[in-house]
Order: C-alpha cells, then structure tokens, then sequence
C-alpha cells in the first residue's frame, strides 16, 4: 500500500500519496504541502483581507507593490487567458461575487445566497498590468481578479515536486480536483475519478504529469437567481451554460490539465473541436450524462464504487 494522508483545507480534500514501499516521513511530505498552501494563501486568496490579491482588488487603477509568489500565479492566470483566447479569464472575480460567490463555498451552500451587485466591466484579461522586475500589478476600475482556475492546479504541481525533491521520492498530490505527479514510478497511480465527491468513479492510470476535473456539479450553490456554479463564462458575465457539465483533462502538468477543463465547461458545445485541435487528452460527459473520450484517453476505464 502506498502511504497517504489527507485533510481539508480551501473548502476542498487535499491529499498527498508516497511510492509504495517508501521509508519518506508522510508527515513531513504533508508539511510541505501546508506551508506551500499557507504561502499561496497570502499571496491569491480573496478570502483573505491580508492577501496581496485583496490588496490589488481593493485599489484598483493603481499598480499594487506583491510578492514575487503573487506575480508568478498572476501570470500563471494570464497565459491560461491567453491559451484558451480568453475562456479562462483571471478578471472574473467580480462576476462570481455577482453570482453569489462570496464566501467560503461551504458557507455559501449552508444558505441560498443573494449575489453582490459589484459595478463593474466585461473580464478583460489583457487589461491587467504586471510588471514582473518591480513587482507590481494593477487592474482597471471595475475589474476584480480571482486566480482560482489556476493557483490551485499549480499549487499541486509545485508541492509534487517539491516532496519529489527534498524527499527522494516519487509524490502525488491531490487539492480537490486538481492532481499532479512527480518522480518515476514502478507502476501507475490508480486514479478514481468522480464528477461529485461520493459518486461512482471511474478509474484511470497515471505515471506522470497532471489531471483535473472542472464541473458545474462541484461547487454549486443556489442564490436569489436560482442554481449557480464557479465556472464563468465571461463572454456573459455569468456561470457557464453550455453543454458540457464536467471535463478532465491530463496534460503535462496540473495546470495545463485545469486550464483545457475549465475552457470546456465554458466552450460547451465547440469543447470537443477546440480540445481536438490543440491535442489534448479528454473526458468529457455532457448534460444528460454521456461521455465522450478525446485524444488518447483510455477506453477500458473501469468503474468504481
């Protein structure tokens, strides 16, 4: 058996996996894992009042003094906006606390929720400003970023390999339904795959990079308009409606992996056609339910309890 620990922390499971057969302390591997999300904390979260994206957030029009760590995710955010022309948009954070995302999502699920009329402009990616050297990034009045559809991929990708790293070996790491690899493995990772936590899975092998599931069905909440979901689509400003209810994605890493899947929610119907030209390796499961496989997923996956 392969020695692994979980807990909860960013309204989601995170879970950390070591090689079978390996003499590594699990506890240190967990600690490295915390103190990278502790770090990632301070720098994106908008939950936070001390965070440095609460801080750009706040004084928007200007450009905001941030960590180095806070600069990279940023990019991070704005290469996936780039990638995918602007379906995956870090300048939506506004748009979710219209749509009633304004808390933990465990809390916003505990009650229907009204959202927050936040004066604002269509997400407009290209219009954040970084300057790198300085350490200094600004947005336009009206916009609010939130980095959730890639800060937590690449946290997952860092900490693997970081326990890989200091630890001597082979790592998973799992933060909710993002999941990166690192450092050789005699066998493949057995990977149970579900829509929702509790579901039946399907179960897919993996001996390196990343995978991730994006969803409408996972963080979802109701507000006074009615059902909503974490996914923009910011061509509307509002959560995705199109025909794709959840995709995952593996690529070479967890971020790469997060940004095609959530491109897919908010592509819908032209998911399949885009991901198909860009080579990537799919799963994709429609509003009734069907499942469509891409690329060089796997046939034969097996079902799960």
């Amino acid at each position: 058996m392969s020695p692994t620990t979980t807990w909860r922390d960013w309204s989601c499971r995170v879970r950390v996996t070591l090689a079978a057969g390996s003499d590594a302390d699990l506890e240190a591997s967990a600690r490295i894992v915390r103190d990278l999300m502790d770090d990632v904390a301070i720098a994106v979260s908008r939950f936070r009042d001390d965070s440095d994206l609460t801080r750009v957030n706040a004084r928007a029009g200007a450009l905001i003094p941030v960590s180095a760590l806070t600069v990279q995710l940023v990019e991070v955010a704005l290469d996936a906006a780039r990638r995918t022309d602007g379906a995956v948009d870090p300048t939506v954070g506004g748009h979710l606390l219209d749509a009633g995302y304004t808390d933990d999502i465990d809390a916003v699920r505990s009650r229907p929720r009204r959202g927050v009329a936040v004066p604002g402009m269509a997400a407009s990616w290209a219009a954040v400003a970084v300057h790198r050297d300085l350490r200094l990034v600004g947005i336009p009045v009206g916009l609010r970023l939130d980095l959730g559809a890639t800060a937590k991929a690449w946290t997952a990708d860092e900490a693997a390999r970081r326990v890989h790293t200091r630890l001597g070996v082979p790592a998973l790491v799992e933060i909710g339904g993002d999941l990166s690899v690192a450092g050789p493995v005699p066998q493949p990772w057995r990977i149970d795959v579900a829509e929702v936590a509790g579901d039946p899975a399907y179960r897919v092998e993996v001996t390196h990079g990343g995978l991730a599931t994006s969803s409408v069905l996972a963080r979802a909440w109701t507000s006074d308009r009615g059902p909503e979901h974490h996914v923009i689509d910011p061509r509307t400003s509002r959560p995705a409606r199109g025909s794709v209810r959840t995709a995952t994605v593996w690529a070479p890493t967890a971020v790469e992996a997060n940004t095609w899947s959530t491109a897919a929610i908010v592509w819908g119907d032209s998911a399949e056609a885009r991901l198909l030209e860009a080579g990537v390796d799919a799963r994709l499961v429609d509003a009734d339910g069907r499942s469509t496989l891409l690329g060089a997923w796997p046939a034969d996956e097996r079902v799960t309890a």
